[in-house]
């Protein structure tokens, strides 16, 4: 992830899209995320990059660019990022400065750009990237000890937590775009109070507030990916949910981890919002308590120490059918940030590629459930109502121990810092629909 400032981060800057100087905007002029969208039902996808409450046809400024940034605007008539991402950092930047240039108040022209510029509200947003593979993370130790704690009292971290970015390999195929309803899962499960598994509807549906990350550079089999060279490989970052049914989980887990209690669905963000985008929030990696032994040195650079952290700060809402019907503003569950996994971003992948595993273009990886120290920053329903036992009051008046049909879960994401724009990640959202 580029660590360096450039006048695409200006916090001066402002853009001819007169949304997008709006305080509080998700998408000013120093974001510029990337999407896939189609502008109405007679046009092909293509991808489009959001400013304030437009979207732009990032492919319509190809005759006014010249050299990578004319190749990287050529390549989003595709219906999908990857072409984009294969073209590497150089030109993904160099479309981000041209873009940024474009749209600004003055240097751009909303004469030259306003046929190209579709309001968000009549356009299809799409999938963004295609990709064949999916690798969720463990990596917050504050959720990884709340969890184990739940069923390993005495032991709740398993020995090898702080030595080894714990992951598993999860499902590409069932992963969908903000706003596709989800079909609650069914499932072996078996409670305490039950002699054998029965097979049915999941009764412990829950959320897992993470951040997606997409691989934009790929890597040769055998080969390895050092910490200090990982950046280079971030494409850009996405809110993620990956939905959990506890009870098939609790069931189906042991020996082998995670399969039919993840694998059924996953939500993710439309918008990619760029690692140059999120240079300014780039913070130094989380502290080790004293006590914790150092990374191995395959795990450690220097460099990622100082700044391989992001503070983005991460929130969960629920709103149920009755929340909705009656207008109300959905429920905060949590607000957390990313600043507070154990293990970085470019840790993740050295230890993915640490045994000459490739990395593949537009490749998706989720952080793990983010929670911090305080019961008011966990990322999961399972740790907030204690596996259902301490069921959650609503504004509403209703109780949540675990997601019920009809319930909506959305997540938000935004950065703010003195001195930089505010930059946010728009909205991951979906309503749980009832078993067959």
């Amino acid at each position: 992830m580029p660590n360096h400032l450039n006048e695409t981060h200006d916090p001066a800057r402002r853009s001819f899209v007169e949304s997008a100087n709006a305080p509080g905007c998700d998408f000013p002029i120093q974001n510029l995320p990337f999407g896939v969208f189609r502008p109405n039902a007679s046009q092909p996808p293509r991808v489009g990059i959001a400013i304030g409450d437009q979207v732009l046809d990032v492919s319509a400024l190809t005759p006014v660019f010249d050299g990578p940034a004319a190749e990287a605007a050529q390549s989003c008539r595709a219906p999908f990022l990857n072409p984009l991402m294969s073209l590497g950092p150089q030109a993904w930047s160099a479309l981000r400065l041209g873009v940024s240039r474009a749209l600004s108040a003055e240097h751009g022209s909303r004469d030259r750009l306003g046929a190209h510029l579709t309001p968000m509200t009549r356009a299809e947003i799409r999938m963004p990237v295609v990709f064949r593979n999916f690798t969720d993370f463990f990596a917050s130790v504050f959720h990884a000890s709340n969890a184990g704690r739940m069923f390993r009292p005495d032991n709740p971290l398993m020995p090898n937590y702080k030595y080894v970015p714990v992951a598993y390999h999860s499902r590409a195929s069932s992963v969908r775009v903000s706003g596709t309803p989800v079909k609650r899962p069914r499932g072996q499960r078996k409670p305490a109070n039950e002699t054998v598994p029965s097979y049915g509807p999941s009764r412990n549906l829950d959320f897992e507030l993470e951040l997606g990350i997409f691989i934009g550079t790929g890597s040769d089999l055998g080969a390895t990916v050092p910490v200090g060279k990982a950046a280079e490989h971030v494409f850009g970052f996405c809110l993620l949910n990956d939905w959990s049914a506890r009870d098939v989980q609790a069931w189906e887990y042991q020996p082998l981890g995670p399969f039919l209690g993840k694998n059924f669905a996953t939500t993710i963000s439309p918008w990619v919002v760029t690692a140059e985008a999120l240079a300014p929030f780039r913070t130094a990696a989380f502290a080790r308590p004293e006590g914790d032994p150092a990374p191995l040195p395959h795990l450690d650079d220097v460099g990622d120490r100082g700044d391989g952290g992001l503070d983005i700060t991460l929130e969960a809402f629920l709103a149920t059918e009755a929340m909705r019907r009656d207008g109300a503003a959905p429920h905060r569950l949590t607000q957390t940030s990313s600043a507070q996994l154990y293990w970085t971003v470019a840790q993740m992948i050295a230890h993915h590629t640490s045994n000459g595993c490739n990395l593949e273009i537009g490749d998706l990886i989720g952080s793990g459930t983010i929670s911090g120290p305080e019961k008011s920053s966990w990322g999961s329903l399972l740790e907030l109502s204690a596996r259902g036992s301490e069921p959650i009051a609503l504004a509403s008046g209703e109780k949540r121990g675990f997601i019920e049909d009809g319930d909506e879960i959305i997540f938000r994401g935004f950065c703010e810092k003195p001195g930089h724009a505010r930059i946010g990640f728009g909205e991951c959202r979906a309503v749980i629909l009832p078993a067959d």
